[in-house]
């Protein structure tokens, strides 16, 4: 499907991956090989996304209350994150995509992280998608390590506290310099943003897929992409001012 197809397209989609160990239950198969099946549904959808010439796309990959799970099924997935990295970051190169890693990456290993810098800087001048993928990301650790920043800021005399609005604020954010959300998508049929980028989501449409993460591909993202078009963004205004900015 191409663009055009679409009378109203979203800046900027963050997709909450869910799905993968369900996925792989109902097959008879162990977790891990789940999030292995997910990958091809991460290849795909950054696929379409480029192909609609998206802005930025945000991939919920591992939150920071993961690390309660499992902890072979944790380690399988960091194993995974440097695999795919490996794997990808050419691919990403080529399409003159920039890969983008956020999230605290003080609790990661030293070999992942070398990982992330590789592929960071590789990508770093491409002008196409900015792929996102948040890897010990919460939404709420966010939002406290930018007032953090802004309160030692406000310590160290450099910033008056009556200076700290929005603007300022979101600064400190790892998504400073991104589209805030237009579209969240979560897969699995849950219906929750588990402290997923709660700030930058103020004004975001979701859409919830009854889909596992892995049977989620470029027509499942073409149909959320549908819905989303379909509808009328207020932010805040009646339908008639809405109208007149759009004459």
């Amino acid at each position: 499907m191409t663009p055009d197809k679409f009378s109203n397209m979203p800046r900027h989609v963050a997709i909450i991956m869910d799905g993968n160990n369900r996925w792989a239950k109902s097959r008879g198969l162990s977790g891990v090989r789940g999030h292995h099946a997910g990958v091809e549904s991460v290849r795909a959808v950054i696929k379409r996304a480029a192909e609609h010439h998206l802005e930025a796309i945000t991939l919920f990959a591992f939150s920071s209350e993961n690390w309660k799970r499992p902890a072979q099924e944790v380690s399988a997935l960091m194993e995974l994150f440097i695999m795919a990295l490996k794997r990808e970051v050419s691919r990403l190169h080529k399409n003159g995509i920039r890969l983008c890693i956020v999230g605290d990456r003080s609790r990661l290993s030293s070999s992942l992280n070398r990982a992330i810098d590789r592929a960071e800087n590789l990508t770093r001048h491409n002008q196409g998608l900015k792929l996102i993928v948040a890897v010990n990301y919460g939404g709420r650790w966010d939002i406290a390590s930018a007032a953090q920043r802004l309160a030692r800021q406000v310590e160290e005399g450099h910033l008056s506290a009556d200076a700290i609005d929005e603007t300022l604020f979101e600064r400190e954010m790892v998504s400073t310099g991104i589209p805030e959300v237009d579209l969240c998508i979560r897969t699995s049929g849950e219906q929750r943003i588990s402290n997923f980028i709660l700030w930058q989501m103020a004004y975001a449409e979701f859409y919830f897929s009854p889909l596992y993460w892995p049977d989620f591909g470029g027509d499942a993202f073409d149909e959320a992409l549908s819905v989303y078009s379909g509808r009328k963004r207020r932010f805040g205004m009646t339908d008639e001012q809405i109208e007149v900015q759009g004459a």
